[in-house]
């Protein structure tokens, strides 16, 4: 019989040795405490919406989640009107047709795709383009399942696009998938037609996947494109898109990947195995916000953000940063001035004396070290109110 108090020697698993805690999960807890503490912290970090659905949405979640037949296991395909209300919102947004039937697989969110399609197409020790500066997970994800990651540069100085000459010099031999987002996180680089035509060229060329994750195509952007608009596309991409952004869904953890039927069965081979679906009322309620209407489009993802948007502008001209006007999406990237050593320099400052947390870019990877990362994600008055304290903080300086 073990003793009460004897000390176990249980280890976790190595893998856990390739990655941290993420970094908003860890700042976050320090935010939290500064705000225990009474310091009334404005954080302008994470892109979570703060605005609701539409109101047709929450209802038919709240009438269909009343039903008695309703919450039992559902398909790991997702319900036919959830993929249906997929297929034709990509129809209408994109003029990309899709077969709901084969070519669509609902997800909770990208995080899950990222796994699902890494274990799908990625052997231990095979090789995984990864943008820097990207999105943390496409790193972190990848390096728990053993793939080998090998970094590309997205620069200011080519609009934060891949530079094709670089990748072509590189051994690209092992790599079986590249990560790309466009309209880009963290810098707001919007797609173009241009670059997706280069990509897919790309990726037939070196028999690779490309798989693009697009959940911000449709904010402070009025020519959303996807890139299965590029003819043959399909035969070489998966794109990720999410309910999350463009339909203030965070917390429901819906959203979808599309491409070829074939790539669609391999991803579900691994899914079946980790879920057994989702609550049907919420599929329900997900597919009656595919059908959002334009005008609510207009309001929720164009006019309010774009309110926001002046006031993002205003706080990172007063930090003395500049910034490229023509970003998309609900962030606002700016490189800081020369004469900050390092970029939390400037948004420690900001947080401990300014009570401001905003996202310093080296955690995207190190082509964002001299760059912070607004979110848009805060009401007018939140906006305002930090713009006036980080006022009051370079007056002082």
């Amino acid at each position: 019989m073990q003793k009460e108090n004897q000390l176990y020697n249980i280890q976790p698993a190595d893998r856990l040795a390739s990655v941290s805690e993420y970094y908003f999960s860890r700042k976050l807890k320090e935010v939290a405490q500064m705000n225990a503490e009474g310091k009334n912290v404005i954080s302008l970090g994470i892109g979570s919406p703060d605005m609701p659905p539409s109101e047709e949405t929450i209802n038919v979640l709240c009438e269909q989640a009343k039903r008695a037949d309703v919450h039992g296991y559902q398909p790991t395909v997702g319900i036919p009107e959830l993929r249906n209300a997929m297929a034709d919102w990509y129809k209408r947004w994109y003029d990309v047709d899709l077969d709901p039937s084969c070519e669509i697989q609902p997800l909770i969110g990208s995080k899950e795709g990222i796994l699902h399609v890494t274990l799908a197409f990625v052997n231990p020790g095979d090789q995984v383009l990864v943008p820097n500066p990207g999105y943390p997970t496409y790193t972190s994800l990848n390096k728990i399942l053993g793939s080998e990651i090998v970094n590309y540069n997205l620069r200011e100085d080519n609009g934060w696009q891949p530079d094709f000459e670089e990748l072509e010099k590189m051994d690209l031999s092992r790599v079986k998938l590249m990560w790309t987002n466009y309209p880009n996180m963290p810098t707001g680089a919007n797609a173009t037609m241009e670059l997706y035509e280069k990509l897919v060229a790309f990726a037939r060329k070196h028999n690779i996947v490309i798989v693009n994750d697009n959940p911000y195509s449709l904010i402070l952007n009025q020519k959303p494109l996807s890139i299965l608009n590029v003819p043959g596309a399909k035969e070489c991409c998966i794109e990720f898109n999410s309910m999350s952004k463009s339909h203030n869904m965070p917390g429901w953890r819906v959203g979808l990947l599309a491409t070829n039927a074939q790539f669609v069965q391999w991803i579900l081979k691994i899914k079946s195995n980790i879920d057994s679906g989702t609550f049907r009322p919420l599929q329900l309620a997900a597919a009656q916000a595919y059908h959002n209407s334009m005008e609510w489009h207009q309001e929720a993802n164009i006019e309010v953000y774009s309110r926001r948007r002046k006031l993002a502008e205003e706080i990172m001209q007063t930090l003395g940063c500049t910034f490229d006007t023509h970003q998309v999406g609900m962030f606002l990237w700016g490189r800081i001035p020369d004469s900050y050593q390092d970029v939390e320099d400037l948004t420690e400052r900001v947080l401990h004396e300014a009570r401001v947390f905003i996202t310093p870019g080296f955690i995207f990877g190190s082509n964002g070290s001299r760059y912070i990362r607004i979110s848009l994600c805060a009401k007018n008055d939140k906006l305002e109110e930090a713009l006036k304290r980080i006022l009051q903080l370079t007056n002082d300086k």
